[in-house]
């Protein structure tokens, strides 16, 4: 039988996800009736406002969201996934968005693609929005969530697969790095090489921010300080990174190495550094993360870090069908790790 079909065929009725709440549950925090909650949420002009807010309040503390699917489905498939990405004006999380597109059209299933941003600011709105047309999953980039947003994943129980990130308590699912790791192995390998001037240009967003601690506690145990950090608000562009590295260069003591929180950012410092004439590496050296397409193309080849975000997709994309189809999905955590890539910027 095709994965299609099996997808096609199934049709229990108990999601395999982190719980589940129901209107049920609403009406007996709340102490009201089932169709009272009901028709809270359908004509709250109807309901008496005391009762309102007592059953709105339940609806926050439980993280329950009406499914906006009338009738519901028999089934309870709806063959579809959701994936929340920060942007897709980078390339950095194309390669996992295509995984997941592949894996999952092959499954008889089709992905729904929602931007957040970097703030969070549209998380939760997202998720409310996708968890009340319950897909049969949802793939979350990173493990930073408000409260609320927890709770309506929690309480949904729809399958959940956070990535890009790495931690011992995830939601349900997970398949990433570790971001300070990330940032202890490129100090390491940039001290190798003799580099005792560092300074980065990061993104404002808590991944970046992760890799910049670990780089920089690392660079202090080997009694090196970052003599500068320049932050750029997320996406990045490659004109972000000619305008703090040029900042960089202007100080009074000017970095060896330019460490970068993405291949663009980079672009931009090998870029300006060219542009003065200076010598990459010999002057000032440039090093990215992300491992774009474009990185080995540059002049000099960019070094970076290679992350395989092909491999997050693929996996993330095993672990809905698993649950979907009720097999053991094994450990529930999955560190991909990340490679160091040398070339001549660094």
């Amino acid at each position: 039988m095709s994965a299609s079909r099996s997808l096609a065929t199934s049709r229990r009725g108990v999601r395999r996800g982190s719980g589940g709440s129901t209107l049920r549950d609403v009406a007996a925090l709340a102490g009201v009736s089932a169709i009272t909650v009901s028709r809270a949420l359908r004509t709250p002009d109807r309901v008496a406002p005391d009762t309102l807010e007592r059953i709105r309040d339940a609806v926050a503390r439980t993280g329950y969201v009406p499914n906006l699917i009338a009738g519901g489905l028999a089934s309870n498939r709806t063959g579809l996934i959701a994936a929340l990405v920060p942007t897709i004006a980078g390339s950095v999380f194309l390669d996992t968005v295509q995984a997941l597109t592949d894996a999952f059209a092959e499954a008889g299933c089709q992905l729904l693609l929602g931007q957040t941003g970097y703030g969070g600011v549209r998380e939760d709105a997202l998720i409310a929005a996708i968890v009340g047309r319950r897909p049969d999953g949802i793939v979350l980039t990173g493990i930073m969530h408000s409260p609320q947003g927890r709770r309506m994943l929690l309480a949904s129980g729809i399958p959940v697969v956070e990535t890009w990130d790495l931690t011992p308590t995830p939601i349900d699912m997970l398949v990433g790095f570790s971001h300070e790791r990330v940032g202890m192995e490129t100090a390491e390998f940039l001290h190798r090489r003799g580099y005792r001037r560092p300074a980065l240009v990061s993104a404002s967003d808590q991944r970046a921010r992760q890799r910049c601690a670990g780089f920089t506690h690392r660079m202090r145990s080997f009694g090196v300080d970052v003599v500068a950090v320049r932050e750029v608000v997320p996406p990045t562009m490659l004109g972000h990174g000619r305008e703090a590295t040029a900042e960089l260069l202007a100080t009074a003591q000017p970095p060896d190495v330019v460490v970068c929180s993405s291949d663009v950012l980079a672009q931009g410092a090998l870029v300006e550094a060219l542009s003065r004439g200076l010598r990459v590496p010999g002057d000032v050296a440039v090093m990215g993360f992300g491992d774009l397409s474009f990185a080995p193309d540059l002049h000099p080849a960019l070094t970076t870090v290679h992350i395989d975000g092909a491999a997050i997709g693929r996996q993330a994309a095993r672990f809905i069908l698993d649950r979907i189809e009720e097999r053991d999905i094994g450990a529930r955590v999955r560190d991909i790790g990340f490679a160091i890539v040398p070339r001549a910027s660094a």
